[in-house]
């Protein structure tokens, strides 16, 4: 898989970004999709929950999709196969966040070249918990 090229600089200034959708934030704490998400309320993210099959997890309330999010959001943060984000992402350019982050294993680089062209910064193929423990934020 490629390797994101966002220099360490770029990824503390996407992290001081506060707004944070989560698609596929999982109900099941064993999961990433989970520990991931609750690592970073607890540092002080405001993190909103995209997962259907829930209607609250970590005491927030989950949506569907992510067009059904009203407030503006920074990063919307996918936990998501590779394979499923040609069906998400025209609904993630539609919400006009600053930032798409596709976590560790994820990467399409066509969709993500759609994000770049509508002015989004993509990241991929990185865990926004390493990177924030990493650069010791």
């Amino acid at each position: 898989m490629d390797s994101d090229p966002h220099s360490d600089e770029q990824i503390l200034n996407i992290l001081s970004l506060k707004k944070i959708a989560v698609i596929g934030m999982s109900k099941h704490s064993s999961k990433a999709a989970h520990y991931v998400p609750k690592y970073l309320i607890d540092n002080g993210y405001d993190v909103t929950p995209v997962n259907p099959t829930a209607e609250k997890i970590l005491d927030v309330t989950c949506y569907d999709s992510i067009s059904e999010i009203d407030e503006d959001i920074d990063i919307i943060d996918v936990f998501r196969p590779s394979e499923q984000i040609s069906s998400l992402i025209h609904d993630c350019i539609e919400k006009k966040p600053k930032v798409i982050w596709l976590q560790e294993g994820i990467h399409d680089f066509e969709s993500e070249e759609l994000a770049r062209k509508a002015g989004i910064i993509v990241v991929f193929n990185r865990c926004m918990l390493a990177e924030h423990q990493r650069l010791s934020l």
